[in-house]
């Protein structure tokens, strides 16, 4: 009960920044209605079309009233209901950055064990360096020298486009998510490969893992039954945090393989100055942000009874 109390008070803060924040943007919203040379009696219809001729404080009021009966509002642009629209996009983002994120893991956890389990050996090292080359590479070279090697040169998948009938043709649609998920996985494995690497180092010089050993236990099951359960448990919140990256990630990848989700409709709505459309995609993306760090809270507390013995402990 308390994490979801902090979760919808960080929700209403959140909400009130980016409120005000795109309210001290140049230019008014209403400006969005109007055509080149617009009189004035347009102009003040417009904005009071838009509501951007009430206080501040009136203005977000409605703001979070709407919000709360999940009324994003409607695209000063082409009048289309936000929340279908984002609703939309979501089935390409979403997916997209699961799947990113699921291949990451797959990397990531694997190779860092190896790597701080194996720390003398040569593989190890080249372990660490290939991570370190991961972390300085942008997310959209790292797209297009995929889409230039998989798509240009081996002609294996496409370099973008998404299918019109959506996931009507599931095996269409994953097709185009390849290599936009792939981009995403290696971005955010060679982070995570250095959290599990370090988490593994931290077990292996652990009491519990040398107390294991020493009533006889294989290294093996000491380190299946105590070493990954309390090592998993500071990797957790980073990977709450890994997976928040990949739904920001996605919004800059999007743009690369010209997929329809969340980030092309930021820009396009940013381009046209169309504020319901970037609050509605704003909030959103900081929605998901924020759950996805509730839920890696609530999983170390399930994981790590102590967490949940804190409170009485202080006591």
């Amino acid at each position: 009960m308390r994490r979801t109390a902090i979760l919808i008070m960080s929700l209403l803060v959140a909400s009130l920044v980016l409120f005000l924040l795109l309210r001290l943007l140049p230019g008014d919203p209403a400006a969005a209605l109007l055509s080149v040379g617009a009189d004035q009696a347009q102009i003040e219809a417009a904005r009071a079309q838009v509501g951007s001729d009430l206080p501040i404080a009136k203005q977000f009021a409605s703001f979070l009233a709407d919000m709360f009966r999940l009324d994003l509002g409607t695209s000063f642009v082409n009048n289309a209901s936000v929340l279908d629209e984002i609703g939309a996009r979501l089935t390409v983002t979403i997916p997209l950055a699961l799947i990113g994120f699921m291949l990451s893991m797959m990397i990531a956890v694997p190779l860092g064990i190896i790597s701080g389990v194996n720390t003398d050996r040569w593989y190890a090292q080249v372990i660490s360096v290939i991570s370190q080359v991961g972390l300085a590479v942008p997310a959209f070279w790292m797209g297009i020298l995929l889409v230039l090697v998989f798509s240009i040169k081996l002609g294996w998948l496409p370099s973008g486009g998404y299918p019109a009938s959506g996931w009507d043709k599931p095996g269409s649609v994953l097709t185009s998510l390849v290599l936009p998920a792939i981009t995403i996985a290696l971005i955010i494995a060679a982070s995570q490969l250095r959290y599990v690497r370090s988490a593994t180092l931290d077990v292996l010089g652990s009491d519990y893992m040398r107390t294991a050993r020493a009533m006889g236990a294989s290294f093996p099951e000491a380190f299946m039954r105590h070493g990954l359960p309390n090592g998993s448990i500071p990797v957790i919140s980073i990977l709450g945090i890994e997976l928040s990256t990949a739904f920001l990630g996605a919004v800059v990848i999007e743009r690369v393989f010209t997929l329809p989700g969340l980030g092309s409709m930021l820009l396009t709505a940013i381009e046209q100055r169309d504020y319901p459309n970037i609050q509605g995609v704003l909030m959103i993306s900081t929605l998901l942000v924020l759950i996805v760090g509730f839920l890696a809270d609530v999983l170390q507390r399930i994981i790590d009874p102590r967490l949940r013995q804190s409170k009485g402990l202080m006591q």
